[in-house]
């Protein structure tokens, strides 16, 4: 018997859960909209902070969502710059396209990007890109150039999907996309666990774990497959900066950073001895104190 139909009983729940939870938990002056990307799927967008402020676009990981940047969008530190988060497709409130190569085609993930940016009519936006943010980040690079940007963060991001610079947990990523729901569901909880060395409380726990609940079952089928080119990256004269944690045990850093260096000899890098996979959550105040740092000393 199929489980999609539990499954998607399941994201209906959530997402009706989330709808009520996210407006109490939201500043009052956030603006939600659409946008459309270049093949139809539409890519919800929330902004906050100040309209007129250098514009920071953060970019969320794999089984996320806008809620992953919380501890930014809430920080009175960063409210002087524009913040702008969005779902990325088949996540979140996003579209969640039907067919694999909506997934594992990078160009569209690029896409949407380069929409959220052209419809929020921001230039020289600072890109935050977490994890698969990483890999948004590159393919962005590669098809748009960094000529609309003025410089980019990837905080633990994948600059490939290869074993030299991903961890090995064959496990956790064949679980992942199990047709068992029982299993794939623990095995959303194991992966959440891994992103962590210093582990978050209950409720924000519960928070990514709903994100990952809502995430597209065609997406994680074929997002580990996803195309990342890193000629963009190579040719990226704009600020970059590497921001790992030193306990990631999803990324090996000193090998995505030794990639990213041959790649860019110019890209930047700050490791955090605290964190694992998700500096921004585990360390927050100080990852507001260097993403401050950075977006003044890029737009310099």
């Amino acid at each position: 018997m199929s489980i999609f139909p539990s499954y998607r009983s399941l994201q209906t729940f959530l997402l009706a859960a989330l709808m009520v939870v996210v407006p109490m938990m939201s500043n009052a002056d956030t603006r939600n909209y659409e946008v459309t990307s270049s093949d139809g799927v539409s890519i919800a967008v929330q902004e906050s902070g100040a309209h007129d402020g250098p514009a920071i676009v953060f970019i969320h990981g794999y089984l996320g969502s806008h809620l992953n940047w919380l501890p930014q969008v809430e920080s009175p530190l960063l409210q002087k710059y524009r913040l702008i988060t969005y779902d990325l497709r088949g996540h979140g409130l996003s579209g969640k396209p039907s067919n694999g190569e909506a997934y594992r085609d990078g160009r569209r993930w690029a896409d949407d990007l380069a929409r959220v940016i052209a419809a929020s009519d921001v230039h020289d936006a600072i890109l935050v890109g977490w994890s698969l943010g990483g890999a948004v980040i590159s393919n962005y690079l590669d098809f748009y150039g960094d000529g609309d940007i003025g410089g980019a963060i990837y905080v633990d991001g994948v600059v490939e999907l290869k074993p030299d610079q991903i961890a090995a947990h064959p496990d956790i990523y064949r679980d992942l996309v199990s047709p068992d729901l029982e299993t794939h569901l623990q095995t959303v909880r194991d992966f959440l666990r891994l992103c962590f060395h210093q582990q978050p409380d209950d409720e924000t726990f519960q928070l990514l774990f709903a994100n990952a609940a809502l995430a597209s079952w065609v997406m994680q089928e074929n997002v580990q497959s996803i195309s990342v080119p890193l000629a963009g990256l190579g040719k990226a004269t704009k600020p970059i900066l590497m921001l790992y944690g030193k306990k990631d045990a999803l990324v090996k850093v000193s090998e995505t950073i030794e990639r990213a260096k041959a790649i860019n000899p110019e890209v930047g890098t700050l490791l955090y001895d605290n964190s694992g996979h998700a500096p921004f959550i585990e360390e927050a105040e100080r990852f507001n104190r260097d993403l401050a740092e950075f977006v003044e000393g890029a737009l310099q």
